[in-house]
């Protein structure tokens, strides 16, 4: 075993005095050594449960004969982060996590690990940290909120964001707006709609690193506290097996992965987190593979923010491996790879029928018969940009607009909600990429606000940012390059019309090859807007390609 590096033999007597110190018996010495990284803390909602996800995987990693072994990864909840410099911490967090889960697990020698996230940086965060060290290890997550209910609708925290625009644009009290505070967000959770921690969640179920249900039963239900014993318990089994992460997180896997994401219509930030963790992993996953699956396969789910289901309501429906059993009848998925359950996609799906076609779309009656990602190009985002095609209206899946344009979030929110932006313009908001932000920031300020002031069928949105699983609309996020290294998106002025074809996944400014020439020889890189700090690590690291997962999707 591993461990056997830090408790047996003559030269480790220090380090067993060192575990006597911890109360640690010569019984629990001698067993298999398993980390369980726990992301619990009291200012993320959707981890304050994780202290009693901890100590039921605890009780099933001892119930199988290991000897648990608690250690901790931070988390910031992206809703409180939001709209404010915290947002730029958040994307940084992801390689945190995945570096000091590395440092973990490589100085104490454990054998296993079972990672308990649950929000958005800490899903793909540990899942890098599993590829990168690949040690037998399996995930459970604290589960979904459920939704809020309000005036007999369900609601969720994208309602709540898109309220605080419909007060701007006079269309609500603030007596209405309280009574959302109050009740869209009702229990502790991953928020309820598929943003991007339980598109990721879910997404952990589909690489095959987490048992059925991860990704999907709700975080008040016993049935999470079973999935958690649970987990303890096949972690074990994983040991002993030797089965490890790149065994599972394989080519095939990854392709199964963004598959089901384009069946749920997931985040787009699952774009930006898959090819992370894949080249943790030792696999090359390119944006020009996720057209080609969207070319293929049915989008079975609306779920919140693009329509009126939530994640309970899809747990209901049979989960995760229905969606797959779903996708399966067309032969769309690899089902001979092996997964945490000691089993193949195919046997863990097999009996997982679809218990709800209004909420799962059964195959032969899709919403559409592509998913629900597109990766747009053109001259104004030749490597990427990503929208997600299922929250975007009929009337704006082909849009031709005015730029109205905006070098910070902060300047782009004020401009809509003072009545500046009119329907038909395409806001574009720049400079918040990786390393114009630093750091970059979801905008899922401003595509509430456009959507609060009635507008979301109207007018569009760019940035070399990223957005928000709860953003709906013609939101294009992740454009590269990005507007600090001289990106097309840095050229562009008011006024320009901006052409934006989702269908045929186009995203153009009409703008002469020879007018952008001119505007690129005067184009001055900017000052760096933060200068001190890990933000400037950040970017130096993120300019010097020392953060190559997070910028792969750039290439």
């Amino acid at each position: 075993m591993r461990s056997d590096n830090v408790t047996k033999g003559v030269q480790q007597a220090p380090h067993r005095s060192l575990m006597n110190a911890l109360g640690m018996t010569e019984e629990e010495k001698n067993r298999p050594l398993i980390g369980i990284v726990n992301s619990y803390n009291e200012i993320v909602p959707g981890h304050m449960n994780l202290d009693k996800i901890t100590e039921a995987v605890k009780l099933g990693v001892a119930m199988a004969g290991g000897t648990p072994v608690v250690f901790p990864a931070i988390a910031v909840c992206d809703g409180i982060a939001m709209g404010h410099v915290g947002m730029k911490y958040s994307l940084v967090t992801r390689d945190l996590i995945c570096d000091s889960t590395e440092c973990m697990a490589m100085a104490h020698q454990f054998d296993g690990l079972v990672c308990i996230p649950n929000c958005d940086k800490n899903v793909p965060g540990l899942l890098m940290a599993a590829a990168r060290l690949n040690i037998p290890t399996i995930f459970v997550s604290g589960g979904p909120m459920l939704a809020g209910h309000l005036h007999g609708r369900k609601r969720s925290l994208s309602s709540m964001f898109e309220a605080v625009g419909s007060v701007a644009a006079g269309t609500m009290s603030l007596e209405e707006l309280q009574e959302y505070e109050e009740k869209v967000c009702p229990t502790c959770g991953s928020c309820s709609g598929m943003y991007t921690a339980n598109s990721m969640n879910c997404l952990t179920e589909a690489l095959g690193m987490g048992l059925k249900g991860n990704g999907t039963i709700p975080a008040v239900y016993s049935a999470r506290i079973q999935l958690a014993k649970h987990a303890g318990m096949q972690i074990m089994e994983l040991v002993r097996k030797d089965i490890k992460p790149r065994d599972i997180m394989t080519k095939d896997a990854f392709l199964n992965a963004l598959t089901v994401d384009m069946a749920l219509g997931c985040s787009t930030n699952s774009m930006l987190h898959l090819p992370a963790i894949a080249h943790e992993a030792g696999v090359e996953l390119n944006m020009e593979i996720a057209n080609e699956i969207s070319s293929h396969t049915p989008n079975l789910c609306h779920l919140a923010p693009a329509g009126p289901t939530y994640i309970e309501d899809l747990n209901e429906a049979g989960g995760v491996y229905a969606v797959m059993n779903e996708l399966n009848k067309k032969g769309l998925l690899k089902t001979d790879l092996m997964t945490v359950t000691g089993k193949t996609v195919g046997e863990n799906i097999e009996a997982c029928v679809n218990r709800n076609p209004e909420v799962i779309r059964p195959v032969e009656n899709p919403y559409s018969e592509t998913g629900g990602i597109a990766v747009l190009k053109g001259n104004l985002a030749p490597d990427t940009g990503v929208v997600k095609r299922s929250a975007v209206v009929p009337e704006m899946m082909v849009h031709e607009g005015p730029a109205r344009v905006f070098d910070c979030e902060e300047d782009a929110i004020a401009a809509i909600k003072g009545g500046k932006i009119v329907p038909g313009d395409v806001v574009v908001i720049r400079y918040e990429g990786p390393k114009g932000g630093p750091g970059m920031r979801e905008m899922l300020n401003p595509t509430s606000a456009i959507a609060g002031m009635g507008l979301g069928s109207s007018v569009a949105l760019i940035t070399d940012g990223r957005f928000s699983g709860a953003s709906r609309g013609a939101s294009i996020g992740h454009v590269s390059p990005e507007a600090a290294v001289g990106g097309p998106i840095a050229l562009v002025e008011e006024g320009d019309i901006i052409s934006i074809n989702i269908p045929e996944n186009r995203l153009d400014m009409k703008v002469s090859d020879e007018v952008l020439a001119e505007r690129r020889a005067k184009w001055q890189p900017r000052e760096p807007k933060v200068t001190t700090g890990y933000l400037a690590r950040y970017r130096e690291m993120v300019t010097s390609g020392n953060r190559g997962a997070v910028l792969e999707i750039k290439k």
